[in-house]
């Protein structure tokens, strides 16, 4: 009997707001022992992270996985540390020469349970103008307004 409940550990609220998002992709990641305790228990924000690549390797950056206070005595917990991602070589060359010929940013959008392993789901992403949030902003409020009415009738 398998208990059936929410995946997702964290989810990057300002990346919608922020970048249209194009095409998404799944990572996998590269953890110590205390990071996944503080995963389980929820303590990691993704709100400021972005993929950068070196040596043809993808990097996550700016993740914050805050250890917990019974985290191992010998080992000194880097909270912010750059972490590894495992990706295929065709989505990395895909990424990559996205960023290098149209200018999109590559950041984390949610970060999540797959099984027993964490995936991090990753986007290339063009950066909105201030005009283009207002005018989600303004989509946004006209669905709920729509939706308050037809539910009233």
């Amino acid at each position: 009997n398998k208990k059936v409940g929410d995946n997702n550990i964290v989810f990057n609220r300002k990346a919608k707001h922020n970048y249209f998002l194009e095409k998404h992709f799944e990572a996998g990641i590269v953890l110590e022992g205390w990071e996944v305790k503080s995963l389980r228990a929820g303590r990691v924000q993704i709100s400021e992270s972005y993929v950068i690549f070196k040596q043809g390797e993808a990097f996550l950056i700016g993740a914050l996985i805050t250890p917990l206070a019974s985290a191992s005595t010998h080992i000194e917990p880097e909270s912010a540390r750059t972490r590894k991602l495992l990706l295929h070589k065709k989505e990395l060359n895909t990424l990559y020469g996205s960023i290098e010929r149209k200018g999109y940013s590559v950041v984390a959008v949610s970060m999540y349970w797959k099984q027993s392993r964490v995936k991090v789901d990753i986007a290339l992403a063009k950066g909105k103008k201030e005009h283009d949030k207002r005018d989600a902003e303004k989509d946004r409020e006209w669905q709920r307004e729509k939706a308050r009415v037809m539910k009233r009738e």
